[in-house]
């Protein structure tokens, strides 16, 4: 369970994950090897599950779109939340997954080329899925907050 210490060095590892581990020490109070074990023991537990580039994409047609999915399944049972979880991760436009309690089973953050590659993504990909009774899609206006913070 990551303390306070680990907490300020996830939150600075948030909004810049390229700062050095002696920046990162400074930063939080702690020697560099002291601070280097802690981030390697989190990166050990899963508490850190690693680092990735945000691109800056520009919002331009052509540039693709974001769409937001609620999916509804016809039951919830452990085998059924398995074998959606097993499929959806098997589709590379799905960016994002999260099981969620409310009126929906999970929330999808999908990225599509344009309005008909989603369709197509809906019709041969995400309704085809096991178990899936309802799909509810939102297409994003624009960004407001990126990952990453």
């Amino acid at each position: 369970m990551p303390d306070d210490l680990d907490r300020a060095m996830i939150r600075l590892l948030r909004q810049d994950g390229r700062t050095s581990n002696a920046a990162l020490a400074a930063a939080v109070g702690l020697s560099p090897s002291a601070c280097l074990r802690r981030l390697r023991l989190l990166e050990r537990n899963g508490t850190i599950r690693g680092y990735t580039v945000v691109l800056d994409e520009p919002e331009q047609p052509g540039a693709g779109v974001t769409v937001i999915v609620q999916i509804t399944l016809e039951r919830q049972t452990d085998e059924h939340l398995k074998r959606f979880e097993a499929a959806v991760r098997r589709c590379p436009e799905v960016r994002e997954c999260y099981l969620m309690t409310g009126m929906s089973d999970y929330l999808l953050r999908v990225e599509a080329r344009d309005a008909a590659d989603y369709e197509r993504l809906h019709k041969d990909g995400l309704s085809r899925m096991p178990g899936v009774a309802r799909i509810q899609s939102s297409f994003a206006i624009r960004t407001v907050i990126r990952g990453g913070r």
